[in-house]
């Protein structure tokens, strides 16, 4: 008798596409949502996300905005009020900014506490209040510090390359990097700017060491679940527009997450910011970044 023939293997799943964070909302009681790519552009909110706070607010649903910028919240704050997106549609902030000056502060973490206190800032005047009050010494000059605290490029068309004779020059005194901001690049009203992440990615190639603070690091996912009010992370929903960062991270926390597609991977899948994604072009993305999202949509809308 012929062997039976071998079962197929099952086709993998289409990958799950909302028109609407209400398809799923009824399933979490909080939620973590990226700012930058996700709330707004870095000049005003995406379409439909003011509404969609509205409605998570008006169901009793916790929510925390979870951003990798390299500021205090009290510079945040303000600065989505600005904007348009008010303090009333949401329970809190938790920034890399934030969480980076609470460990210079502390130094409980051993890491933080050998660094020394001479500190050269490797980034914009808007990003000081990553260290004001933290009572260290500001330097000029890589001769003089113990170690770098990097929030970013000077301007925001720099590229890589522009600080590779300054970033060599740490690497040899062998300064340690605090890097207060995971992010590479991010959305800056459409247009895709360097950040801090970048040049902290070439300071390991050139030997140097790095410790991140923000997505998709731990520190800054327990801080929001302080600020939830919830510690089952299979009650908290999380959505951002970077697989490597906000996807991945709050996966490694046990959380379902939501893909928002018309930000920082919008070019790569060849779709306007409202346009929802092709499947196929989904599943590549997936692939490619290893990791699969519960779901993707195009922007945060209700």
């Amino acid at each position: 008798m012929p062997s039976p023939p071998e079962a197929a293997a099952p086709a993998p799943s289409a990958p799950r596409i909302l028109s609407g964070i209400s398809e799923i909302a009824g399933d979490y009681d909080g939620f973590i949502l990226d700012l930058w790519g996700v709330v707004h552009d870095g000049e005003k909110p995406y379409p439909g996300v003011l509404a969609c706070l509205e409605a998570l607010k008006a169901r009793g649903k916790a929510s925390v905005l979870l951003s990798n910028a390299p500021r205090r919240t009290a510079v945040i704050v303000p600065m989505l009020t600005r904007i348009g997106v008010p303090p009333a549609l949401y329970g809190g902030v938790v920034a890399a900014g934030e969480e980076t000056h609470r460990e210079l502060v502390s130094r409980r973490d051993p890491w933080f506490a050998a660094l020394g206190r001479a500190c050269f800032h490797l980034g914009a005047a808007r990003d000081e209040s990553v260290w004001r009050g933290t009572g260290l010494e500001m330097v000029d000059a890589l001769s003089q510090a113990s170690f770098v605290l990097n929030t970013g490029p000077w301007a925001d068309d720099a590229t890589v390359a522009q600080y590779e004779g300054l970033l060599g020059e740490a690497a040899r005194r062998d300064l340690p990097m605090v890097c207060a901001n995971p992010d590479r690049t991010v959305v800056r009203g459409g247009a895709i700017a360097l950040c801090a992440g970048a040049l902290a990615a070439r300071y390991e190639e050139l030997g140097g060491r790095v410790r991140y603070i923000g997505k998709p690091h731990p520190e800054v996912y327990r801080r929001c679940f302080e600020t939830l009010g919830i510690s089952d992370p299979r009650r908290i929903l999380a959505a951002g527009d970077s697989l490597a960062t906000d996807v991945a991270g709050a996966a490694a926390f046990g959380m379902d997450t939501v893909f928002v597609t018309g930000g920082l991977h919008a070019a790569g899948l060849g779709v306007a910011p409202e346009t929802p994604p092709d499947p196929k072009g989904l599943a590549r993305l997936y692939a490619e970044a290893g990791i699969a999202p519960t779901a993707a949509m195009a922007v945060l809308a209700w």
